[in-house]
């Protein structure tokens, strides 16, 4: 019973981390392979999924070029 509890705790925090920024991710994913663990289920097939490249190039600005202040 205690193992079906994490397992699906684990899942919901999964969905919830695919919907987080980079930085939350991370930490929830972390807190999914925790309940994994105290489930007794390990997921060896369910590698953490990367995380998105950051843009290189830089938003483009709201000033002009002119130089006017």
């Amino acid at each position: 019973m205690e193992q079906e509890f994490y397992r699906g705790l684990a899942q919901r925090v999964r969905a919830l981390a695919d919907k987080a920024d980079p930085f939350t991710r991370r930490r929830l994913l972390d807190l999914a392979k925790r309940y994994d663990a105290k489930s007794g289920t390990s997921r060896p097939g369910a590698a953490e999924r990367p995380l998105p490249v950051p843009r290189t190039t830089p938003p483009a600005s709201s000033f002009s070029e002119s130089g006017e202040a």
